[in-house]
């Protein structure tokens, strides 16, 4: 069943969005070099905040080892409070939610950016990409601090002013390296069997709820976002994810928030092509927390289809071409929306070099 754009929601932690759309967590690498918050950074977001419902942040890294790339956001110490509270602030105008995605990079960084640091992960597996560098493996005690981390940098979130912090388990960082038989060859109680494999992501996402549950902060909400499927060989196939959904899906999470390049998009395994992959996931999650639909929304009808699969979407690439893609759609003039990012508009849209290689990446035919 289709839920008008328009509609608000309430989660159950008590936050209302005042509609149904959200800016996608998109990488900017506009930080400053020790992941403090910068001006442009303030004015990117201040641009595209006001008319949508929530604004989920880019990438916050919770340890220093977990930096993935320069320019990067950090709420891995009390030092980064001041300039987050300001970020949480400019995007909290008109009414729209701030939500701090936190994340560890694991293996998908390198020492360069790590200042000489070897990176870490579940195992030491070199990723599948060029030049990629082989991680070192986390101890034990070292997952444990991991964990600690993240309930730090929630809250860090609390103190900062936002309404909720988004757990990055997808695109193949951290969190889905140890979810990942890939990047997992561990043999102790953090891998080897599915149920192991998944035993990081429970203990995790217990603890960043049991700090939320124990402050005294309302209406702050807590999401998880994953990556429904790996092409690396072993790695994560759809059975894998609906098995992750299920178990998620049973907590007390606010959402869950799907990673997918285009909303349509079908399985690569043979027995789930039946329906497109969001079908599957939210049919898996029966209406026991809302999903975040997203992959190449351009148009409202491309935001109407994604919720019958959905209750909420995320709308990314087109909200940086055109930060009133929100309010041009709800007022039904959708012909005076910019489709083309040409040279001369990057000033004017805050878009530095960061973006733009986030932008050719993923959709190049929106660069001219």
């Amino acid at each position: 069943m289709m839920t008008n754009l328009n509609k608000t929601l309430t989660f159950r932690r008590g936050l209302t969005l005042k509609n149904r759309v959200v800016m996608a967590p998109m990488t900017t690498k506009m930080s400053f070099y020790d992941g403090v918050v910068t001006q442009d950074e303030l004015k990117y977001y201040s641009l595209r905040t006001g008319e949508v419902g929530a604004i989920i942040t880019a990438a916050a890294n919770v340890q220093d080892v977990g930096k993935g790339w320069e320019g990067e956001l950090s709420v891995a110490s009390d030092q980064f409070i001041p300039s987050l509270s300001r970020l949480a602030s400019t995007i909290k105008r008109n009414g729209t939610k701030a939500i701090l995605q936190i994340f560890h990079a694991g293996r998908m960084t390198d020492a360069k950016i790590l200042r000489g640091t070897q990176p870490v992960s579940a195992s030491a597996v070199a990723a599948e990409r060029p030049d990629a560098e082989t991680p070192r493996a986390l101890t034990e005690d070292e997952i444990l601090v991991l964990i600690e981390d993240f309930k730090k940098a929630t809250e860090r979130a609390i103190k900062a002013g936002f309404d909720g912090v988004e757990i990055h388990g997808a695109n193949t960082y951290l969190i889905q390296q140890f979810f990942s038989p890939h990047s997992n060859r561990r043999d102790d109680q953090w891998g080897g069997s599915l149920e192991k494999r998944f035993n990081f992501i429970n203990q995790l996402v217990d603890a960043v709820i049991s700090v939320v549950d124990s402050s005294n902060v309302q209406d702050f909400i807590v999401g998880y976002r994953f990556s429904p499927e790996e092409y690396e060989e072993p790695g994560i196939k759809m059975a894998d994810t609906l098995y992750l959904v299920d178990k998620l899906a049973d907590k007390q999470l606010d959402y869950l928030h799907i990673s997918l390049g285009d909303f349509k998009r079908v399985s690569v395994s043979e027995e789930y092509k039946e329906k497109t992959i969001m079908e599957y996931v939210h049919e898996k999650i029966n209406g026991r927390v809302p999903l975040i639909g997203v992959g190449d929304i351009r148009t409202k009808q491309d935001a109407e289809d994604t919720l019958t699969n959905a209750e909420l979407v995320a709308v990314g690439r087109s909200l940086i071409i055109d930060p009133h893609w929100t309010s041009k759609v709800f007022e039904s003039k959708e012909d005076t929306i910019r489709r083309v990012l040409a040279d001369q508009d990057r000033e004017e849209l805050m878009i530095g070099n960061g973006i733009v290689e986030f932008l050719d990446f993923m959709m190049p035919d929106r660069l001219r």
